[in-house]
């Protein structure tokens, strides 16, 4: 029996997929259940399993976009599985490119004598549709070899045509071409359109850290050996996120048409860096969560995106992003909405630096905010306010965070 795969929704808004990478070769056995390839969506990498145990054929290649419910394999299912298969197979294939290396090599050296275009009129002259290319590129035809009839310039020969990188001074001067992977385009495509359809401003304030640090030095071994989780620094960032979005629930709205849907909940979103690109799974409900909860769900998010097991639907909404770029050492930066939401919150690397305090110079550890907003919905009055609500509660978190009662706060 013959069974055709075909590629399952990974969500609701997803219509294609692309082939990322074939984990089986054609003409291979594969067992039930077996992950056979690892498909990109728009929002994830996922991976494709058997839905038998058979001989595979393929049907796709690696890097083709196949539309949801499209056939990509075909499983024949009535095929025992192969005795001794794979150590044939691999010594065939160590002997094979031995012996046919120097006919193949032969035959492309004939090739390439016997290919050579005479000299006519059209040699070096693009075609009508390629000398529009070649200007729009600003690039002067007589650098583009042509690879049409009498080394014509052909349309293909336009597209891939580079300009000039100047005169070579003898160093290495090679380049590689990857395709990005569906992921990153769609990624490149939320970012543009962020910021071609939104009215998007930044504002910035800085934060002193030492009563964190304070409290993370009194607590951090507590709290690990109470819960078996780090307290870091985003459950505090996460509390006075929601808390800033109760106080000015604008922040916590977005755009629908002519209408503004604003959110009684707080499903904040953390960007986190994946092997694969950018990924932004949700803390759902984060304003029932305490410290430990965040922690705990940050932690498990994190870990799946960096393991490329996190989900379309782990990754799907959110009210409110977080992104933390001070983990790679950014002192200052202008993050891009994540549409449709109307803000971000950047935090940055935490730096000791001179400060005033009690109109005397003191060294503390300081850390930049950056909040990009959408103009349309979110005043500069309310974004300022809601920044300064999230710098109070970080330089005080025993009052604005945890109720005046640090141990309940942290659960012990």
């Amino acid at each position: 029996m013959i069974l055709e795969m075909k590629v399952p929704s990974p969500g609701e808004s997803i219509t294609e997929v692309e082939i990322a990478e074939w984990l089986v070769k054609d003409g291979d056995y594969v067992e039930k259940d077996q992950a056979i390839a690892e498909v990109d969506s728009d929002k994830a990498t996922l991976e494709l399993p058997a839905e038998e145990s058979g001989i595979i054929t393929l049907k796709a290649e690696e890097g083709d976009a196949v539309a949801v419910g499209e056939v990509v394999c075909l499983i024949d299912t009535s095929a025992s599985k192969p005795e001794g298969a794979e150590k044939a197979q691999k010594e065939t294939k160590e002997d094979k490119p031995e012996k046919a290396a120097p006919a193949k090599k032969t035959e492309a050296a004939e090739q390439t004598k016997t290919s050579e275009p005479a000299k006519t009129y059209a040699s070096g002259t693009p075609s009508p549709a390629a000398r529009k290319i070649l200007d729009e590129k600003d690039i002067p035809a007589s650098s583009v070899k042509g690879t049409g009839k009498d080394g014509r310039i052909t349309k293909e020969d336009a597209v891939s045509a580079v300009p000039s990188m100047g005169t070579p001074t003898g160093g290495k001067r090679g380049e590689t071409r990857t395709k990005l992977s569906m992921l990153r385009r769609k990624v490149a495509e939320r970012l543009v359109s962020a910021k071609n359809e939104t009215a998007m401003l930044t504002t910035f304030n800085e934060v002193d850290m030492s009563a964190i640090f304070s409290l993370r030095s009194s607590y951090k071994e507590k709290f690990k050996e109470t819960h078996d989780v780090s307290l870091g620094f985003m459950s505090f960032f996460t509390k006075a996120v929601i808390r800033a979005l109760q106080l000015f629930p604008a922040v916590n709205s977005m755009i629908d048409g002519k209408d503004m849907i604003t959110y009684d909940f707080c499903d904040i979103s953390i960007a986190v860096s994946g092997p694969k690109g950018l990924m932004v799974p949700v803390i759902r409900n984060a304003e029932n969560l305490t410290f430990r909860g965040i922690e705990a769900e940050v932690k498990r998010l994190a870990i799946r995106a960096r393991e490329g097991q996190i989900t379309v639907d782990e990754m799907t909404g959110g009210t409110f992003t977080i992104s933390n770029g001070g983990v790679f050492g950014s002192m200052l930066s202008t993050p891009i909405i994540n549409p449709p939401q109307s803000a971000i919150l950047g935090m940055h690397n935490i730096v000791e630096r001179p400060v005033v305090k009690n109109g005397e110079i003191a060294i503390a550890p300081i850390m930049y905010l950056a909040l990009s907003y959408d103009h349309r919905i979110i005043d500069g009055k309310e974004s300022v306010s809601f920044l300064v609500a999230i710098k109070e509660a970080l330089e005080n978190p025993e009052e604005h965070l945890m109720g005046g009662d640090v141990e309940k706060a942290l659960e012990f």
